[in-house]
């Protein structure tokens, strides 16, 4: 699998403040990255640089493993990291001609992208006509114009309504399920979820996970059980060889074990011991739990 980017101790300050911390990572060809965090993390500040709008203070990347300059290596690359900004009386189709020159792409190219973001019909209405979701979608098209091998996209939701969101996302998934390979900055949990295979996770510039995105959702899961005797269920379980930790409540415990585990092995187990089950439910915990838990392990 091919290196398209690789960062490396990438490291941004504004005077007393480190927005970017000895950031390193690496993106791979074929695949969608989230970078998540809430807003101040260094998100906006990480694509600036290695996009070189920004200048780091330190540390280096590399685009395509360095076989080209930064420059070059830019023309393969389609991004939109500002709010959409097109001339508000000419169509789209108009707007989306002065791109195909400065990019020096055929124009041919323009229908194929108005209709990969459902904008084909469109293509005639001036700008300052379309909504914000709209517009959202003519400048993923204008990106997408000399087919980059990678796409980048800040908080390509933000601010749109949930028809809105809803498109967007579904035209990112289109994309991605073409092969594309898409880096995207958001601070929504569930947008990340729906739509990364991988995700990076910044909390003031610093890195604190990197990897596949159900590599941190999928764990051992957890059990919600409850008994005619809770008491007994407890003392059960805190004997219990493979649970970990349990938490109580007045109307049910939380039992996590310490490897794979299946519903019908507890059950089983409890059973055998007497304990008569009244609630038993097997879950996993959220790309938001597993998001929280991690930030509150960093916390100073």
């Amino acid at each position: 699998m091919s290196t398209i980017l690789t960062v490396t101790d990438l490291t941004k300050k504004f005077g007393h403040l480190t927005a970017v911390n000895s950031l390193s990572f690496s993106i791979n060809k074929g695949n969608v990255y989230g970078i998540l965090g809430p807003n101040g993390s260094g998100k906006s500040t990480t694509l600036g640089m290695i996009l070189n709008v920004v200048n780091p203070s330190s540390g280096t990347f590399s685009w395509f493993d360095g076989a080209k300059n930064t420059h070059q290596a830019l023309k393969r690359v389609g991004a939109i990291i500002e709010r959409p900004n097109f001339y508000p009386y000419m169509t789209a189709a108009q707007n989306l001609r002065l791109v195909c020159r400065i990019k020096e792409v055929p124009k041919s190219k323009i229908e194929e992208k108005l209709e990969l973001v459902d904008l084909l019909d469109r293509k005639n209405d001036t700008f300052k006509t379309y909504s914000l979701g709209m517009k959202q979608r003519l400048a993923i098209a204008s990106a997408l114009l000399n087919d980059p091998e990678i796409l980048i996209l800040d908080e390509p939701t933000n601010g749109l309504d949930p028809q809105g969101i809803a498109q967007v996302r579904g035209i990112i998934q289109k994309i991605a399920a073409q092969g594309a390979t898409i880096l995207l900055a958001s601070h929504l949990l569930d947008e990340v979820e729906k739509v990364c295979s991988h995700v990076l996770v910044l909390q003031k510039g610093k890195r604190i996970y990197f990897g596949k995105v159900t590599a941190l959702t999928t764990d051992h899961g957890y059990f919600e059980l409850n008994a005619t005797d809770l008491n007994a269920l407890q003392k059960v379980l805190e004997s219990h060889q493979d649970i970990e930790k349990i938490e109580v409540y007045n109307t049910h415990i939380l039992a996590y074990p310490s490897k794979s585990m299946t519903a019908t092995e507890l059950s089983k187990s409890l059973s055998e011991q007497g304990i008569i089950i009244t609630h038993f439910a097997q879950k996993h915990k959220s790309l938001e739990e597993q998001f929280l838990s991690l930030t509150k392990n960093q916390q100073p």
